[in-house]
């Protein structure tokens, strides 16, 4: 070996050294840096709702909505099919509880129950969704509601009161993502009220973004995956690692728009969300538990309600988790709850709203049938947070 050699090979071992050590530095700076990040606490409040009267229980809880006076709208499938045939035996004749309680439940900030509404139109002026999912409250106050029943090609749209505004969309038609006049089980609604437009998640059957204008209903625009036209025979099969689908895995379970002018799209099955321009041009896209298979890990969103919504907050109905997200970057920060009965858990966490407090409310559909409030406790480091149930302190109880 020549000496110049011998000299050479240390000193790029030693340079190597020296890199990898400024890098690992610079790892566990950004490590220390992470994790003293402020984020937002919050703490389950047990006693949240109230107990509702006239022996009512709630069956899958697959929607929420909250208005201008921090009033919480729910809506439940109330038909007989989603409970066990031990919880209506009044209904049956046999005990002296419990019956389904109207599918539509208005609460206060507080939990008690301000109103119960809807069903079925016994004139049939509307036709009710075969099975109700999403729910939406309009600046105005109106109700929107979806559907993912086999023949939900529809929204329909009601006062706070429950009284029947319109259909949007024509019941009864099958999947075509690309029709200009009726959807496939829409999952979700939300509004922009400076544009004047409502969102559909649309949804179950088709596998597209649908944009309508608030006042008349009528249809603007849509687009699929990577602003593509849809193509409901292309391939959308996800694998955990391989390329993602370049159309909606689908359902397609949320789409909301932000303050600054851009939409969140959930692709629940494949464990992503795309954000787009109202008109949807592509910007970019990011996972949450991306190993998650089956049902998918991007359930419903919501943003913290400071101006620059900095912080997103995830349903994870497979993973039984609320995910905190920085908006800008998609960054998972950390989850609360886990799996089970108790407050604090969940058993298929569906949808995710949160009121002008900054407290998060969650439905549980399956056989979690409830809706739980999360109480903003104010910003903490991150390093402060800890895993599992939110469970207040001692003080508060």
């Amino acid at each position: 070996m020549s000496l110049t050699r011998k000299f050479v090979i240390p000193s790029l071992l030693l340079a190597s050294l020296f890199v990898l050590g400024v890098w690992q530095d610079h790892l566990s700076n950004e490590s220390v840096a992470q994790n003293g990040r402020s984020v937002p606490r919050f703490e389950v409040d047990p006693f949240w709702p109230q107990p509702l009267p006239n022996h009512w229980v709630m069956g899958n809880t697959i929607g929420i909505g909250i208005d201008e006076r921090d009033h919480i709208f729910i809506v439940h499938r109330d038909t007989d099919d989603v409970f066990h045939s031990q919880e209506l035996l009044l209904d049956r004749g046999f005990a002296s509880c419990c019956t389904a309680a109207p599918p539509v439940l208005e609460f206060d900030q507080d939990g008690r129950l301000v109103n119960a509404w809807g069903g079925p139109s016994p004139s049939g002026e509307y036709e009710w969704p075969a099975s109700n999912h999403g729910l939406e409250v309009a600046p105005n106050g109106d109700i929107w509601i979806g559907g993912n029943g086999g023949g939900d090609s529809h929204v329909v749209v009601f006062t706070r009161d429950g009284q029947y505004v319109r259909t949007i969309g024509e019941p009864g038609n099958g999947v075509d993502s690309n029709s200009d006049f009726h959807y496939s089980r829409v999952a979700e609604i939300a509004i922009d009220p400076g544009a004047s437009e409502a969102y559909l998640a649309d949804g179950y059957g088709n596998k597209r973004v649908a944009v309508v204008d608030l006042a008349t209903g009528a249809l603007k625009r849509f687009w699929g995956a990577y602003g593509n036209t849809p193509d409901d025979d292309a391939d959308d099969s996800y694998t955990p690692g391989e390329p993602l689908p370049q159309q909606f895995r689908g359902p397609v379970h949320c789409a909301e728009p932000s303050n600054d002018g851009l939409v969140y799209v959930c692709d629940r099955g494949a464990d992503r969300i795309q954000v787009f321009r109202p008109d949807g041009t592509f910007v970019k896209e990011g996972q949450v538990m991306p190993q998650t298979l089956g049902s998918g890990s991007t359930w419903d969103i919501s943003f913290s309600p400071d101006e620059d919504q900095e912080f997103i907050y995830l349903a994870d109905g497979s993973n039984m988790q609320v995910h905190i997200l920085d908006r800008e970057s998609l960054e998972h920060l950390y989850s609360f709850g886990d799996g089970g009965r108790m407050p604090g858990l969940f058993f298929g966490t569906h949808s995710i709203a949160t009121d002008s407090d900054g407290n998060i409310y969650t439905t549980e559909t399956y056989e979690g049938k409830r809706t739980q409030k999360f109480v903003f406790q104010g910003m903490t480091s991150l390093s402060q947070i800890r895993d599992g149930a939110p469970w207040p302190s001692s003080s508060r109880l």
